[in-house]
């Protein structure tokens, strides 16, 4: 008996995970520019670690600055949010323009995966040990990565969607 009901309960909770995540996808698939370029965070900007960020790869500090001018952990989520948010965008233009480049669509989403694991770590790490090197370089790296990926972005908006860069770069 008791059984049973445990397998219910497990069944129960894998079907409405399921019909939660197909929700998502429609809502996401059914999303415009306007309307990702709206979810982007505006609450903290890679400005203060490259004046060039979105134009050209590379960070204007060290860990041990990037990580105060990020503001810590905020900059971090920022981070996290934006990397999720400019992943959908980069599938947003495969869907709609059969001639984007795959190989940048490839680096855009690799980019994002290894920004949302650094940042991850670093929040795990600063969890436990507040801003010591491990959590700074993590840090550094995911904004390092984040710059970079800020940058394919903008190419990719500028050869298919050259109209979408202004908001794009007020955005960010």
């Amino acid at each position: 008996m008791l059984f049973a009901l445990v397998q219910t309960a497990i069944f129960t909770g894998v079907a409405a995970y399921f019909v939660a995540w197909r929700r998502r996808m429609r809502r996401r698939n059914a999303q415009s520019w306007e309307a990702l370029l709206a979810r982007l965070r505006p609450d903290w900007s890679a400005r203060e670690l490259s004046d060039h960020f979105l134009w050209k790869e590379g960070i204007d500090a060290n860990p041990e600055d990037a990580w105060r001018r990020m503001q810590g952990p905020k900059g971090l989520w920022v981070m996290f949010k934006n990397a999720g948010v400019m992943l959908e965008m980069a599938d947003f233009a495969a869907k709609s323009d059969s001639s984007v480049d795959p190989v940048i669509l490839a680096t855009l989403r690799s980019d994002a995966m290894q920004i949302r694991l650094c940042v991850l770590m670093a929040i795990g790490q600063y969890g436990f040990t507040q801003a010591s090197e491990g959590v700074r370089v993590n840090a550094y790296r995911a904004a390092s990565i984040y710059t970079a990926m800020a940058a394919r972005m903008t190419q990719l908006l500028q050869e298919h969607a050259a109209v979408m860069v202004p908001d794009f770069v007020a955005a960010m």
